[in-house]
């Protein structure tokens, strides 16, 4: 079963339950993926699919940030629970040394020497941890590793 296919089934299986604030996060999701697939005139796989829904979730982290720094506790609620319905659809994500593995295998396949690289490194990794890691604490590994720090 595709992972759209799982979200359609949770987005019925929402509205049996009458959940509707995850069923409207549900819809959200379907909205994104079906602008998607007209706006590129094909069928999301798996992988663009969970693309979509990691954007959302950088989506929901920089609103939840501003609306606590505005003092809206109310509306960075609302975000927080989008968040977790999103988070259910992603993969188990890297540990700290998984993240620091694939790192220096990248560094080691592209040749890279110092900090100027980092392109070439996150180029290579980009694809590979897409979804299954936070692409910031990526960055910053490989920085760090290609500072000799």
């Amino acid at each position: 079963m595709s992972l759209k296919d799982q979200i359609t089934d949770d987005m019925k299986n929402a509205m049996r339950a009458k959940e509707t604030q995850r069923l409207a996060t549900i819809r959200l999701i379907l909205a994104d993926i079906k602008r998607k697939e007209v706006d590129e005139q094909t069928t999301l796989d798996d992988a663009k699919t969970l693309a979509i829904i990691e954007k959302m979730i950088k989506q929901r982290k920089d609103s939840i940030t501003q609306f606590e720094a505005g003092g809206r506790a109310d509306l960075a609620d609302i975000e927080k629970a989008e968040l977790a319905v999103l988070a259910a659809y992603m993969p188990a994500g890297l540990s700290e040394q998984e993240i620091a593995a694939e790192v220096a295998a990248a560094v080691i396949e592209s040749g890279a020497a110092g900090p100027g690289d980092m392109g070439k490194v996150m180029g290579i990794l980009k694809p590979k941890l897409a979804g299954r890691a936070d692409m910031t604490v990526v960055s910053a590994q490989v920085k760090k590793t290609l500072s000799g720090s």
